[in-house]
């Protein structure tokens, strides 16, 4: 690894899209049209090697992994992939959003001990599931071009939310186009005491300390690591 991250007090969570068994790249939130990943972090788009090279960029405690096959389509969790992250960052976390809606699916991902499971607010059908789940679960508050995703209790009613929520605007993943950070503070003045993880548009280092006054625990990142908009060592 390149060393430690620069001092903040946003954390960076790098971020991995499975597609076919394969990481792909973020563009605006279309998900259909994302192709594997070519970047200069790793020989190829397998997910170990991408995960040991965000890790070489960025070093983080924790990563967060879209299962796009699971979310878009309904397939089982990729656990393939997600052992083979695992057995390559040892000691690191594991946020994974695989579409869970139901307790059945949450609880068998739990068994497997490949991490924590995020429950993305646009797959939910039973709202009462996050509640449910408690803190073994993220909850990921998913929106679009401003609209929420899900259902309407999951945005609105603060007292179900865990201790960590990401606040999702799927339009602005891979876009650059800078964090929601009007959204992030809405949500922050709600629930003062919950841990907020951004996602979406950060566009390098320059905006941590904008996430930070907004209230942001952390930031979700992908694209500004892979294209060096982000580095743990400023001078490199």
């Amino acid at each position: 690894m390149s060393g430690a991250p620069p001092a903040t007090r946003t954390e960076v969570v790098p971020v991995l899209d499975l597609r076919g068994g394969m990481v792909v790249r973020a563009r605006a939130g279309d998900r259909a049209r994302y192709a594997p990943i070519v970047t200069p972090l790793a020989a190829t788009s397998a997910p170990a090697d991408v995960a040991r090279g965000l890790l070489a960029a960025w070093p983080a405690r924790r990563l967060y992994v879209a299962d796009l096959d699971a979310i878009m389509d309904g397939a089982p969790p990729d656990l393939a992939s997600l052992r083979a992250i695992a057995a390559s960052c040892p000691g690191v976390e594991l946020w994974v959003d695989a579409g869970f809606a139901s307790e059945v699916g949450v609880a068998a991902f739990l068994a497997a001990g490949l991490g924590r499971p995020v429950l993305g607010s646009e797959s939910q059908t039973d709202a009462g599931l996050v509640r449910r789940t408690g803190a073994r679960a993220v909850l990921s508050l998913d929106s679009r071009d401003g609209a929420p995703m899900g259902p309407a209790e999951l945005h609105e009613d603060a007292s179900a939310w865990p201790p960590e929520v990401i606040v999702m605007t799927l339009s602005r993943v891979g876009s650059g186009a800078g964090p929601d950070l009007a959204g992030l503070a809405d949500v922050k003045a709600r629930a003062p005491q919950t841990a907020f993880y951004a996602a979406g548009g950060l566009r390098g280092s320059e905006d941590l300390p904008a996430l930070a006054a907004a209230g942001a625990a952390g930031v979700l990142v992908a694209s500004a690591i892979h294209d060096g908009r982000l580095r743990a060592d400023p001078a490199a």
